[in-house]
């Protein structure tokens, strides 16, 4: 078949199929001049009927490395129409204070237009001490919210309908109770687990690797995991089981190209141990998601998401013989990258922000969060998240970049890039293989030392100005900051304790007590703990309890010093 035939294959069944499922935003899309744009474009030459016979050398390339929309190898998207069907889910990480304030701003953030949550826990929660506890003094509320029991997270959904929203929850550590709570939440508002459409971070190899919020041993940490894909698989089909993530591997001073391999390096450990524990690739392939980080070069960073996906689609498909289409796509969320945001001249960050989103749009994301100008000094405020909420609006409603698929597709620059980040992000990956995977490269400290050499050199560019950061290092000023500040008020510790009091007086403790030699039990054996999670966080165990039952039969990680 000719490219041409190919074309109007992919037209008249994939895309016809797509569009008929989500018409698409406009009858038509044009430019301001009356410029009409179609779903996608082909190369020059080889858009036309008049090829004949087999696909030519140029034509396979073509097949081989990009394709069509919602095809293998999903170079030009996981979606047929992309964002002429509908928009990505523009979410907001919002979390801080109280359970009652953060309802309040995911009220005000829905609202204003956003169409998805994302929560931020405070330290304590991710790593799985209740707000009463010792090790969480000083530390209530503050980079998140506090959530320590089912109150607590009836309270961060009150009047917010679970069955009509999606919710991203960051955390690892513990990501199986926050579910459970979610789930009995949800029960609460009398919608079933089946009807929860949302995603758990879940992914506890890149905190060894480069962020830190684990609490066990890897051997019981990645037990946590498989557990949840079971369940979800058959009680929560439509929740992302985990976000493997890039995003705080980038923080920690990666590359682009590292960002990809060391992810999907963390991905391919994760599907080997569901496969070794029993599950079937393609019953739950389609619940993995990813989360990218996106950074200010935009070409490198477009290249980086459509290399991402050409090789998880090959990964899937000839290394684990997945045989779904919907095993082979990476489905990602992106947010902006905390990491460039300057203290200095702060509304310079909106402009990186709104670089980063567009680069995150450009190279296909599922959904997005774009962080606030403020983030480099404090929580952000309501007019800062505003104002970044409404940089994800204006690329959607008024750039024109989400009315064509793949816009940059065929640039002679993004290609080559698309194959470097591919080619240099292959290597890593084979060499973590040699190392015996990425379990055993974290053992060796293979991956946090790339980082760190990384970070180093980067670091070093900026001091020595070979990389401009305006308002840093060139172009500086002396300015009076007159940003508004979000404030957490201390008070709000001692009300968390009193809460955990009255919680811990009014429950039944004997069933506590039974629930408790129940878990250690568990624990002990080879149950899938989900079920009980769900029972305990029922009956009122806080989070710290079930957490703190755990360690005292896995123990603690230590990381090891290199």
């Amino acid at each position: 078949m000719t490219l041409h035939e190919q074309y109007l294959r992919w037209k008249e069944t994939t895309h016809k199929k797509s569009v008929e499922r989500f018409p698409e935003r406009k009858p038509k899309f044009q430019t301001s001049s009356g410029i009409e744009l179609p779903p996608i474009f082909l190369p020059a030459g080889l858009d036309t009927p008049d090829k004949h016979g087999l696909l030519d050398q140029q034509e396979s390339d073509y097949m081989d490395k990009l394709g069509f929309p919602g095809e293998y190898p999903f170079t030009r998207g996981v979606q047929p129409t992309m964002y002429r069907g509908r928009f990505w889910t523009m979410r907001q990480y919002a979390g801080f204070s109280t359970a009652a304030e953060s309802n309040k701003r995911y009220r005000y953030l829905l609202g204003a237009g956003q169409t998805g949550l994302s929560v931020a826990f405070d330290l304590p929660t991710q790593i799985g001490y209740d707000a009463d506890d010792p090790m969480a003094l000083g530390e209530v509320g503050k980079v998140g919210v506090s959530i320590s029991s089912i109150e607590d997270m009836a309270t961060l959904f009150d009047q917010i309908p679970l069955d009509k929203v999606s919710t991203s929850m960051t955390i690892n550590a513990p990501a199986g109770v926050l579910l459970a709570m979610y789930i009995a939440v949800g029960k609460q508002q009398g919608v079933e687990p089946k009807a929860l459409r949302g995603t758990i971070q879940n992914d506890i190899l890149k905190e060894y690797i480069a962020r830190g919020t684990y609490i066990y041993p890897p051997a019981p940490s990645m037990r946590l995991i498989t557990d949840i894909f079971s369940f979800c698989a058959r009680e929560v089909p439509n929740w992302n089981t985990i976000s493997i993530s890039g995003y705080h591997i980038r923080e920690a001073g990666s590359t682009a190209a590292q960002e990809v391999a060391f992810t999907l390096a963390n991905a391919i450990a994760y599907v080997e141990a569901a496969l070794k524990a029993g599950l079937q690739v393609d019953d739950f392939a389609g619940q993995l998601s990813f989360f990218f980080n996106a950074h200010n070069n935009v070409l490198e960073e477009v290249a980086k998401f459509r290399a991402a996906r050409r090789m998880w689609a090959k990964i899937m498909r000839e290394r684990f013989k997945a045989q779904k289409p919907s095993s082979w796509q990476l489905r990602f969320h992106t947010q902006t990258a905390g990491s460039t945001l300057t203290a200095q001249q702060p509304e310079n960050n909106v402009v990186r922000v709104t670089l980063q989103a567009l680069a995150a749009v450009l190279g296909g994301t599922q959904s997005l969060h774009t962080n606030s100008m403020d983030e480099a000094l404090w929580l952000p405020t309501e007019k800062s998240v505003r104002v970044a909420l409404r940089t994800q609006q204006i690329i959607a409603y008024e750039s024109g970049a989400a009315d064509s698929i793949d816009p940059l597709a065929g640039s002679y620059l993004i290609e080559h890039l698309t194959d470097e980040i591919e080619r240099l992000a292959s290597e890593y990956i084979a060499h973590i293989d040699s190392l015996g995977g990425a379990m055993s490269g974290i053992e060796q400290g293979y991956q946090a030392n790339e980082i760190q050499n990384a970070a180093y050199e980067a670091q070093m560019a900026i001091e020595h100005g070979e990389q401009v950061v305006v308002g840093v290092n060139q172009f500086q000023v002396k300015e009076e900051m007159t940003l508004e500040r979000q404030v957490i008020d201390p008070a709000i510790e001692a009300e968390a304790r009193a809460r955990l009091a009255k919680l811990r007086e009014t429950r039944d403790n004997a069933k506590i007590a039974e629930l408790r030699t129940r878990l250690e039990s568990a624990a002990r054996g080879s149950e899938n703990l989900m079920p009980l999670f769900v029972e305990c966080v029922e009956n009122k165990m806080t989070l710290g309890e079930v957490c703190n039952t755990l360690r005292g039969v896995w123990g603690e990680y230590v990381a090891p010093v290199f």
